[in-house]
């Protein structure tokens, strides 16, 4: 194994963290080459900085013209837009993004987490995860309602075993009994688990009592010496339209919750900032116990995934990011916006399926946030989905040919009576 890895082994012995490395995890470093070489010349190269393979003039990248005037004038320099990023991100962003990640769980105040750090996407966010932390002969535990990515990341990246829990339970809550019986059932003293509210494709988030029954469960399972690795993804955070459902992220009830809990936070600027073709996420660590030191080796381990996949992640989407959240006059304002507009097309879709509350061949799953919401089906779903595109020229989502999954976030707020109405009707039809 190579020296850098086990120096950063060494930093992380004893701790939650070496408990659920994956032999790719315990290989990985960054490496002391081009990159780490080339971000001290920065710092002292002042006469001569022959390290990195860019081609500059004048101090700048040197550039397309017809793309550097595609930005308005004095917005961005050349060097924001076409330069390379630091292989973590842009600093400045990383840690406005933990500032920002602090105001919007207020219980994180005096924890300690890591500085996070920027991937290509939520989905590359947990890609990585699954490098580094899972393998073939590991389980992770989702709910029987889950983004069908999961399947294609750790099941059949790195050949983990996915396994289930019923992610409601009769009264249409949050199912922690079912979470902590899964768990419990598992051969050895080891879980990953991988939670995401709101949901997809549910649009449910758990509120506040059943979070923190969640938290409790884990914690007594930890207390039995269980050791446990709990993925929060977070890819569409702050949609919270229910007064009771929880505001703050798993991450910030478990991040310090005991030895036993490492608790990791993806999410991703996607949603949150509205820019989903920017691909600029972020991968946050924290447990009961993790130092300074222990962050960095693990952040050290995260940075060697990266710069051995995509080397770094796209610059002009950091810049304007930052730039947005730093400077905009409008940002504010207009993410206000967008989420009484998603608020208002919730309550119109919750207002439109009332009419339809005795019918038994479509059942809403409950949902209060998000994006999306999900009916079960009485007949196949995949029939569905085709007769509603076929016959009415309407998308939606076939899951496992029992659920529909409907993406409101889409679909104006004065047209989704009438979605609900066809996708009824068409239910009718298609099934009879």
């Amino acid at each position: 194994m190579h020296e850098l890895a086990n120096e950063l082994n060494t930093a992380l012995k004893g701790t939650i963290v070496d408990e659920m490395f994956s032999a790719v995890g315990r290989r990985m470093f960054f490496p002391k080459g081009i990159v780490a070489q080339a971000a001290e010349a920065k710092k002292k190269a002042t006469r001569f900085n022959a390290t990195i393979g860019m081609a500059t003039s004048k101090g700048m990248p040197m550039h397309l013209s017809d793309i550097f005037t595609q930005f308005a004038e004095n917005s961005l320099t050349p060097s924001q837009i076409f330069a390379y990023a630091p292989g973590g991100g842009d600093p400045e962003l990383r840690e406005l993004w933990k500032s920002e990640m602090f105001r919007k769980n207020p219980s994180l105040q005096g924890k300690a987490v890591s500085l996070p750090i920027v991937t290509g996407g939520l989905t590359h966010g947990l890609s990585l995860l699954a490098q580094l932390f899972f393998e073939e002969g590991d389980t992770l535990i989702v709910p029987d309602l889950a983004w069908d990515n999961y399947e294609l990341i750790f099941s059949h990246q790195v050949n983990t075993t996915i396994k289930t829990f019923p992610f409601y339970t009769e009264t249409g809550a949050f199912n922690v009994d079912a979470l902590k019986e899964t768990l419990s059932s598992l051969p050895g003293k080891k879980a990953r688990i991988l939670l995401n509210f709101p949901n997809n494709p549910t649009g449910f988030t758990p509120s506040k009592t059943e979070i923190e029954r969640t938290k409790e469960a884990l914690v007594q399972l930890a207390d039995d010496g269980m050791k446990l690795m709990v993925i929060s993804d977070d890819a569409y955070f702050g949609l919270f339209f229910e007064e009771e459902t929880e505001k703050e992220s798993l991450f910030a009830s478990l991040c310090d919750a005991h030895e036993n809990i490492f608790a990791v936070k993806a999410d991703a600027a996607t949603k949150e900032e509205m820019v989903w073709g920017f691909r600029i996420g972020f991968v946050t660590y924290g447990g009961k116990g993790l130092k300074a030191e222990h962050y960095d080796a693990l952040n050290k381990k995260t940075l060697g995934i990266i710069r051995s996949t995509v080397s770094n992640c796209d610059r002009p989407g950091q810049s304007l990011i930052l730039k947005a959240m730093r400077d905009g006059k409008n940002y504010q304002a207009d993410k206000s916006a967008a989420f009484a507009e998603m608020e208002r097309r919730y309550h119109t879709i919750k207002a439109s399926l009332k009419k339809y509350e005795n019918s038994e061949l479509l059942k809403p799953y409950p949902f209060n946030s998000g994006y999306f919401m999900a009916f079960k089906c009485k007949g196949s779903s995949e029939v569905l989905r085709t007769y509603l595109l076929d016959t009415y020229q309407i998308g939606c989502i076939n899951i496992q040919d029992t659920t529909l999954r409907l993406a409101y976030c889409s679909v104006e707020c004065d047209k989704i009576e009438e979605l609900i109405d066809l996708v009824y009707q068409a239910a009718g039809e298609a099934w009879n």
